[in-house]
């Protein structure tokens, strides 16, 4: 009989990282297949009768890997910082392992090279190593000296702030009927970000059917799979910091909030900003140059927004935008403020 796999997201690899570790003696809740894998299909872990046996973990370092570099490089007694670098950085020693508890983030996200970076000035005259570690910075799952300890050096200090700080990307997705005129929006948008020297990925509705959701249909099943893995591509960009744009119809709510969860969970609170394109569908027809809605309402296409299929009216759009009203350059710039710190708007 074949072994049953499965694979781990970013928080169960971190818990896992920290029992193979040793940094916890409690056994994670993982899934009960016999091997498990990483997000990239790497073996990470097996389980027979019974026993869950943690291999090498890519992307966290164990702390013996650390022990070995610290000897390598002729360290006696090193120190460790957990955390951001204090105010006052004249008192560390000249040898410095930094321990960055990040488990609540992707090992690869923007914040854990924004919080590395953040000791390049405290690293002037001193000789500092920084290492993620799989341990929540807002719930800690070991106390700072036994986690030092783990990696071979004695606590010198910590300064922790248990909200991790947002990665600095953000996705915008616009929702509407077909028609309401998502794409010509988010299109001028791009051009202000890029006019403004931000880089911007565009995610346009029918571009991400031709290439990234080929094949699916317009059943319930494939809409709802198309949108999650517009949301899964715009998280990874996120996560990194960048800026997407994307335009689905998306017309249904549950599937738009499965998008905002997987941003929001890579890039921090706030990173999604769903915009509703809500111009009425009397509107959209009379626009129609495709004739598509002549053709849904004659029964030639199946399972048309709007038509014999619902548009679920978004309840928790950051911006609404009646195009009746407002025009193209004027409705990318209320959503260029939104991302540029403004504060939540209507336009109508």
């Amino acid at each position: 009989m074949a072994p049953t796999r499965s694979r781990l997201t970013d928080a169960q690899l971190a818990a896992l990282a920290r029992y193979g570790f040793g940094l916890t003696p409690a056994e994670p809740s993982l899934p009960e297949a016999d091997e498990l894998e990483d997000a990239e299909g790497v073996l990470v872990a097996t389980r027979a009768d019974g026993r869950l046996t943690v291999r090498e973990i890519p992307r966290w370092r164990s702390p013996g890997s650390v022990r070995d570099q610290l000897t390598a490089r002729g360290w006696v007694d090193p120190s460790a910082w957990v955390g951001a670098p204090p105010d006052e950085a004249a008192d560390l020693p000249a040898e410095l392992l930094v321990l960055l508890p990040v488990a609540g983030t992707a090992p690869d996200s923007a914040v854990v090279s924004a919080a590395a970076a953040a000791w390049s000035g405290a690293a002037a005259g001193r000789e500092i190593v920084v290492v993620p570690v799989p341990v929540t910075a807002a719930g800690p799952e070991v106390g700072w000296p036994e986690l030092a300890a783990a990696y071979g050096a004695a606590l010198a200090g910590s300064r922790v702030d248990a909200t991790p700080p947002p990665t600095g990307g953000r996705a915008v997705m616009f929702t509407g009927l077909s028609g309401a005129g998502k794409s010509t929006i988010a299109g001028r948008l791009v051009e202000l970000l890029l006019e403004s020297g931000r880089t911007v990925t565009l995610l346009d509705g029918d571009e991400v059917r031709t290439h990234l959701s080929a094949g699916l249909g317009f059943s319930r099943a494939d809409r709802d799979t198309n949108v999650r893995r517009i949301g899964w591509v715009a998280a990874q960009i996120a996560k990194h910091g960048g800026i997407v744009v994307c335009a689905p119809i998306a017309p249904y709510a549950d599937t738009r909030a499965d998008a905002r969860r997987l941003v929001e969970a890579q890039a921090g609170p706030g990173s999604f900003v769903l915009v509703h394109v809500a111009t009425p569908l009397e509107e959209c027809e009379a626009r129609d140059r495709k004739g598509l809605y002549a053709k849904a309402r004659r029964g030639e296409i199946a399972e048309f927004t709007g038509i014999s299929d619902p548009y679920e009216e978004p309840t928790d759009a950051e911006i609404t935008i009646d195009t009746r009203s407002s025009g193209v350059d004027e409705s990318a710039r209320l959503v260029l403020g939104q991302l540029l710190g403004g504060e939540p708007a209507v336009r109508s």
